[in-house]
């Protein structure tokens, strides 16, 4: 009687089971997506938080990445035939078996940043427009404010502005008035 050899997944289970992949290293997987009649490979690059489950056919492995300022998390079966090959891109050396704390070290550290941003960015101006220059022989006048060019002040309260006071509208305060009013509260 002759013994045959049932296979009955496409994947290789003795290489998968060889793969030394641990905590902290940095794996690319690339798993097969289907898309209409179509197969591409799609490649999950990232850090390994966990391996579980050992090498029995339940094992899985949490890879995860930061796209697009997200971080992102995959669990991927290890024997799973969706998954094409998994390639370890960068060894790392860790502590621990899993590296879930790193989840809120991120976090802490995008905070961080975002205060330190926040705090040391610029103030925005608008650029100066150039001033056009006088014509031969014309001087173009200064133009001052006003009181034809500042608004009333029934059309302020009107309006709902509280930033502009009702008594300074239309009003230029010149050093001597400020002398007087001085004078005058002392009194």
């Amino acid at each position: 009687m002759q013994k045959t050899a049932i296979k009955f997944t496409p994947v290789n289970i003795d290489q998968r089971a060889k793969l030394d992949i641990r905590s902290g290293d940095t794996v690319r997987v690339w798993s097969k997506i289907k898309e209409k009649d179509k197969i591409r490979l799609q490649a999950f690059e990232g850090i390994v938080l966990a391996r579980k489950h050992g090498t029995e056919p339940g094992a899985t492995i949490t890879v995860r990445k930061i796209a697009s300022g997200v971080g992102v998390e995959r669990i991927f079966p290890l024997y799973s035939p969706v998954i094409d090959k998994i390639e370890v891109v960068k060894r790392a050396k860790t502590r621990r078996s899993k590296l879930y704390y790193i989840r809120e070290k991120a976090a802490k550290e995008i905070r961080k940043r975002m205060k330190a941003f926040a705090f040391v960015a610029p103030v925005e101006t608008e650029p100066e427009e150039p001033v056009p220059s006088a014509v031969e022989g014309e001087e173009k006048p200064e133009e001052t404010p006003t009181e034809a060019n500042q608004p009333k002040a029934e059309e302020v309260e009107e309006s709902g502005d509280s930033e502009i006071p009702t008594e300074s509208v239309g009003k230029e305060i010149t050093e001597a008035e400020t002398k007087e009013e001085k004078e005058e509260d002392k009194k």
